[in-house]
């Protein structure tokens, strides 16, 4: 048989060139499924080669009949499209488990009986009736259309897979199964034009064929990374962040994006891939949804020539979802390529605010009912007492008056009883005004801490004093109620002005105060200190209790939460917030120690200077 230069040329730089891939691939220290599968591929098509390199050189050579050499060429011709195959599953489905061996033997079972048949061909001639070199001038048996049919079938499920994994992913892997989808499918559309007699082809033509496929499979390796990890580890990556990004170019239309945006807004790859991005986005134009759009394009147009990010917080009505928006340019050197959108759901962020807020209301206002209904048992119980005495006071003037009625035409009342009337009457009227002057008190107090529930915003002056009786009228009933004393040790002079909201002040006073009572839990005859003192550049309110002291789970918390040591019966709203309303109205401060089985000690400290406090030196005493 006359050697065919062209051919034979074809094969040799087809083998170098398999054979120089092969041992690449073999000599990495890391082997993955998809290397070994693709290392397969290379031997099955480095057998082809070999094989009818040895057919052209040896057959008349060694004068043997060429079909003797097809049943070594044929032992990569049947196996190769059982490892393609199987290396096209392993790279559109690297992540799923496939049992490899499983699936290797069987696809193997008809490449092996194929096979026997071909070797034993003399016998029964069922795979080649008539054997050439030539395609469409052999004559073949069933076995050779089974090992057509099949070889092809294995081939097109395998180049299906590429073809559609290429189109959902053409992000990632589009060139690389470009090229590898193309060059398996150029020597099989020339094999079948051969056997169709369409063109009259030999087998020789098929090692060309190789060569363009190898070139595909090295440009795919080398040039996209094909056999590396990068490209799948990225996908994943980016699939799995709980945030959508979204790739646009300079004309606005999609380019690149992750699953959790298809996700996010109910889309799929094929309806967005190459649309313009605000025709998803808004695809019903609504006045609100136009302005998003301005503002998008506005950042974007700040974003594209510098790596300032642009950050905006809008409502996607559509979708009815909120979306934290990041918006980058992307550019290589001082070329601007595109723009990154990253877009954070926090739909359910802005929704847990709004419960929270709510409920914060509500719980607000359960506390401000809770102090009011306290407050309102205090005022009750300190009228009560002043209106019983007027009420006694009245009787005995109505008793003096009748008195004096009957006394004045009574010629043995002399002038001196008549001024022990009138004495006795004036003692009355000084002890109803007394009384008068005390509920005036009490109702002052009471109308500044009504007017503070809902306003605390002014900011008045007012004296120790002032301060000490508003905390004995509002407490007095709390206190005696059980049997606990309130003992005031008043370090600074009765007269020191403060400037703040004494509304604010004593409400927080008498929330600590009220907690001390509750901690002493029933025990009477125990006893409270309110101690005021100046500090080194502080006014302080020290309020100290004996009672057990605060558990090391509130410890941490306090003034930070709401968090109560009353369990159902209390809301964590006191203190939690106390500490705004120093912060708040006198840039104060308020701190605490408790010592378990000793007590707890509360510190308010009001700086001299805001909302101002001017304190004076000698030490007044104590008050009980």
């Amino acid at each position: 048989m006359q050697v065919n230069i062209f051919p034979f040329v074809g094969l040799i730089v087809s083998s170098v060139l398999i054979l120089c891939l092969f041992l690449f691939l073999r000599k990495q220290t890391k082997q993955t499924t998809l290397k070994r599968a693709f290392s397969c591929i290379l031997a099955c098509l480095l057998i082809c080669c070999i094989g009818l390199i040895a057919q052209i050189t040896l057959s008349d050579a060694l004068n043997i009949e060429p079909i003797y050499f097809d049943y070594f060429v044929y032992i990569g011709t049947c196996f190769l499209p059982v490892t393609f195959l199987i290396m096209s599953l392993i790279f559109v489905k690297p992540d799923q488990s496939i049992n490899i061996k499983l699936l290797s033997i069987c696809l193997s079972i008809v490449p092996i009986i194929c096979l026997i048949s071909l070797w034993t061909n003399d016998f029964h001639h069922l795979f080649y009736i008539k054997y050439s070199t030539i395609l469409s001038q052999g004559e073949y048996g069933p076995f050779f259309y089974i090992t057509s049919i099949y070889t092809y079938s294995l081939f097109a499920i395998g180049l299906v897979y590429l073809a559609i994994y290429s189109i959902k992913n053409i992000r990632f892997y589009f060139y690389q199964s470009l090229l590898i989808f193309l060059g398996a499918l150029i020597p099989i559309v020339v094999n079948v034009l051969g056997l169709l007699g369409i063109f009259d082809l030999s087998i020789y033509i098929t090692p060309i064929c190789f060569s363009i496929t190898i070139l595909c499979f090295a440009l795919s390796i080398f040039k996209f990374g094909f056999l590396k990890i990068k490209p799948i580890a990225i996908q994943k990556i980016v699939n799995r962040i709980s945030d959508s990004y979204i790739v646009l170019d300079s004309d606005l239309t999609i380019v690149d994006f992750n699953e959790t945006f298809l996700h996010t807004f109910h889309l799929t790859s094929s309806s967005i891939i190459n649309k313009k991005f605000f025709d998803i986005l808004t695809p019903n134009s609504t006045k609100e949804m136009e302005e998003i759009e301005n503002e998008i394009i506005s950042a974007i147009q700040r974003t594209k020539y510098n790596s300032s990010t642009v950050i905006l917080d809008k409502y996607i009505k559509n979708i009815d979802k909120y979306f934290h928006i990041e918006i980058n340019s992307i550019s290589q050197g001082k070329t601007y390529l595109g723009t990154l959108l990253l877009l954070k759901d926090v739909t359910q962020h802005k929704r847990d605010l709004e419960t929270i807020e709510k409920n914060q209301e509500i719980l607000i206002e359960r506390e401000r009912l809770a102090t009011l209904g306290q407050m309102i048992g205090g005022i009750a119980h300190n009228l009560k007492t002043p209106i019983m005495s007027i009420s006694g006071a009245t009787e005995g003037i109505l008793d003096l008056v009748n008195e004096y009625k009957n006394s004045i035409s009574d010629p043995e009342v002399t002038i001196q009883d008549h001024l022990e009337i009138a004495g006795d009457m004036e003692e009355w009227i000084h002890k109803i005004q007394s009384h008068l002057s005390y509920m005036s008190d009490v109702i002052t107090t009471v109308k500044g801490q009504a007017v503070a529930f809902s306003d605390n915003t002014t900011f008045t002056s007012f004296t120790i004093d002032d301060f000490v009786r508003q905390v004995n009228i509002l407490m007095k009933h709390e206190l005696s109620k059980a049997l606990i004393e309130l003992e005031e040790k008043l370090e600074v002079p009765e007269d020191t002005v403060v400037k703040g909201n004494i509304n604010s002040l004593v409400q927080v006073v008498n929330n600590i105060i009220s907690n001390a009572i509750q901690a002493y839990d029933g025990k009477t005859g125990e006893k409270i200190i309110l101690d005021i003192y100046k500090g080194k550049d502080n006014l302080v309110f020290k309020i100290q209790d004996f009672a057990g002291g605060l558990p090391n789970t509130v410890k941490s918390k306090l003034f930070k939460e709401m968090v109560t040591t009353k369990g159902k019966n209390g809301t964590g709203l006191g203190l939690f917030m106390s500490y705004s309303n120093i912060k708040a109205h006198f840039n104060g401060d308020i701190h605490f120690d408790s010592r378990k089985g000793k007590g707890t000690t509360f510190y308010i400290e009001i700086p001299y200077g805001s909302r101002r406090t001017e304190v004076g030196s000698r030490k007044i005493g104590i008050r009980k």
